[in-house]
């Protein structure tokens, strides 16, 4: 990257913020000129894009350009970049698969063009769903089928055809086209986040429809008080069971769901219930896949990829852009306008971005900490600058759009402004506490769970970095892995669920911690809380895409509805606290208020205590012990009652507390705090208490 400001002494570089970065965070200092020669690279990168790409409106409407366009007289402009071809040829239903009838005309920096004239009756030559391939002829001579890397529409072949998808074109007629008839929403101060597939959000054996989605589980997610949905694997994927992380077609919507005019109004009605939409956005990789993919689309190995180790992953075998090439960044932000315009998302969670940062990949790296890690030669300074780039640029295009970082990492900056001379993301997902949940049930018993730790895993966030806290994400549900619920309850789920069944110590204790860590992680862990379709209600079992190893079953490729519909199942009491806590939420507005202040950890009773957003939270973790005038120190004065309770029959507890008994503050110092005041707090309960 080399322009007027990286040939600059980094410290000459002016970063508008820069000094709010280093007050904030005295530890950065010494890292000043590197964080200023990133910036010099990202303005470097911004005047490229001004001065040869034509500006940053057309640089990021790259779509408009390349792909298979039907214009107003119904000719056709069909323009790819293939700078390694020797030549490009269009061919399919139109012209009877001829490979050599339809050549691309060669225009200069490895652009390519063809111009259909409209037939004699002035319609299109090609029809709307008609199948068209890209032919490559190569520097070697062969002649090979591609997929237009800017292709809307791609399909599922039919079972005799094979398995490579096939490009058709989507242009149906103007009376077909969905029209958008709602506003992109407002960002919430607090977000409370659904991560969610269409394709499993179905209680039947089969990939579900975004009309199903649109008209049964927006419903349901609004219901639960969740003003934002998280859609994955939306970016076509070959392979379902990716889970949507090997993308083959970045600017298709899958078409295992339906059509894009139905992902249009899965996202209008979404607006029109008060709900955000995210997409999972996958930037830091592609599928290795050749014949329906990106991968040597122009018969070479680079392209939109490194050459040689560093344009392959080897974990995720799949393909690593090439981040300074021009073309490659004219692909992918036009790639974020193109869900944010043509789809009306309101913003992104960014898959990888670990991988992005590191010229390790984040493989067998360990991130202890030190400021070394996140300043030294391992930062791969392309990954860091584009992704100041796209979240420039997905701010710039709305104010409300939210970016989600999925970073292991922690790197300092993620979650501040550009301006500062940092990553520009919104929100970072705070990958160690699922982790943490998951490591306590697989290892520790919970008599013997420190509370300490519970706490400073909660709370180990950046200051002024706004955290996304989970209990478990799609991650945790798949196969090879177990679900909360699962970890336990495991096979008493199929026997003891029944609210007629006899009492189990497991179910009462499992149904008890469920609600307990969700709680505590939604109102310590972030700034924003997130659950993953079916963990509201205690899904059982984990997650399993059709595969050959399964014999192509659809049985755990689905959330079971009827579970929690079922009056006599428990699943309804995990999903009553679900709702409780989310609409809790929304009255006293925990998620966007400072991080907690915690006044109790008694390892010994396993109480913790703390106050946030002008509630007080008691947690006891204990398996049997129960205390009767616990004392704890709260620092306003007042009358205090009772906002929610995990022990509430409502929610498959015990009923042990009245909850309509007020409890007055004592004016004595306790905990840290000015005042206390005693409660009833039972074995394994959860309590919010609010001022009178």
């Amino acid at each position: 990257m080399g322009g007027k400001y990286s040939k600059l002494d980094p410290m000459e570089v002016e970063v508008p913020e820069i000094q709010a970065l280093l007050d904030r965070d005295p530890y950065l200092h010494p890292y000043e000129k590197e964080i200023r020669r990133r910036y010099g690279c990202f303005r470097d990168l911004q005047d490229a894009i001004e001065e040869n790409g034509g500006g940053f409106d057309n640089f990021t409407k790259a779509y408009t350009y390349y792909g298979i366009h039907v214009q107003q007289d119904n000719s056709i402009v069909c323009r790819e970049w293939a700078p390694g071809a020797r030549q490009l040829f269009l061919t399919g239903d139109f012209n009877g698969w001829n490979r050599d009838s339809h050549p691309y005309k060669k225009l200069e920096f490895g652009k390519w063009e063809l111009i259909l004239p409209p037939n004699p009756d002035g319609t299109p030559l090609i029809k709307h769903m008609s199948e068209i391939k890209v032919v490559v002829e190569t520097r070697e001579g062969s002649k090979e089928d591609r997929l237009s890397p800017y292709a809307t529409y791609v399909v599922e072949p039919l079972k005799h055809e094979g398995t490579i998808y096939k490009q058709r074109l989507w242009h149906p007629p103007a009376s077909e086209k969905y029209i958008f008839k709602n506003s992109k929403i407002s960002r919430p101060k607090s977000l409370r986040i659904y991560e969610c597939h269409v394709g499993i959000a179905t209680s039947d054996l089969k990939v579900g429809s975004y009309e199903e989605f649109t008209d049964n589980i927006l419903p349901r997610i609004v219901k639960q008080g969740y003003n934002c949905i998280q859609l994955m694997a939306v970016m076509e994927h070959a392979y379902y069971a990716s889970f949507g992380y090997q993308v083959t077609s970045f600017y298709a919507a899958s078409s295992r769901y339906g059509t894009p005019e139905q992902l249009k109004r899965l996202v209008d009605k979404a607006h029109e219930l008060g709900l955000v939409v995210l997409l999972d956005l996958v930037h830091s990789h592609a599928s290795k896949n050749v014949l329906d993919g990106l991968n040597r689309f122009d018969g070479t190995d680079s392209c939109f990829f490194h050459t040689g180790p560093r344009g392959e992953h080897s974990l995720w075998d799949s393909r690593l852009f090439n981040y300074l090439e021009f073309e490659v960044q004219r692909f992918l932000l036009s790639n974020i306008r193109w869900w944010m315009e043509e789809y009306q998302f309101d913003g992104f969670r960014f898959d990888g971005v670990t991988s992005m940062l590191y010229h390790s990949r984040g493989i067998a790296q360990g991130f202890g900490g030190h400021y070394d890690d996140y300043f030294g030669l391992g930062v791969d300074t392309e990954g860091v600058i584009y992704l100041m780039l796209a979240n420039y640029f997905v701010h710039s295009l709305s104010k409300d759009a939210i970016t989600i970082a999925e970073d292991v990492s922690g790197m300092p900056g993620t979650c501040r402004p550009v301006t500062e001379g940092c990553l520009g993301f919104d929100y970072r997902l705070a990958m160690a506490i699922p982790d943490s949940w998951i490591k306590l049930l697989k290892h520790v018993p919970d008599e013997d769970w420190n509370m300490g730790d519970i706490v400073h895993t909660l709370t180990n966030r950046r200051w002024m970095e706004p955290n996304v806290a989970y209990a478990e994400s799609h991650d945790q549900a798949l196969v090879g892995d177990k679900t909360i619920a699962f970890w336990l309850m495991d096979k008493e789920m199929y026997t003891h669920m029944s609210t007629s069944s006899d009492p189990s110590s497991i179910i009462d204790r499992g149904i008890a911690l469920h609600k307990l860590i969700r709680f505590i992680t939604h109102t310590l862990g972030g700034e924003a809380y997130l659950n993953f379709i079916g963990n509201e209600f205690g899904h059982p079992e984990w997650l399993d895409f059709p595969r050959q190893g399964n014999n192509s079953s659809y049985h755990y490729a689905r959330r079971q509805w009827n579970l929690v519909d079922n009056d006599i199942l428990k699943y309804k009491y995990l999903n009553e606290w679900d709702a409780a806590m989310n609409h809790t939420e929304i009255k006293y507005g925990w998620l966007n208020s400072h991080p907690a202040y915690v006044s109790m950890k008694h390892e010994g009773d396993k109480i913790i205590a703390f106050e946030r957003g002008g509630l007080l939270f008691v947690f006891n973790f204990h398996p049997t012990k129960s205390f009767v005038d616990y004392r704890i120190g709260i620092e306003e004065a007042g009358e205090y009652h009772i906002v929610l309770c995990s022990d509430d029959k409502i929610f498959g507890g015990f009923g042990r507390i009245d909850t309509s008994i007020h409890a007055s503050t004592t004016p004595e110092r306790y905990s840290g705090r000015r005042n206390y005041i005693q409660v009833y707090i039972p074995s394994r309960t959860a309590i919010a208490f609010a001022k009178v």
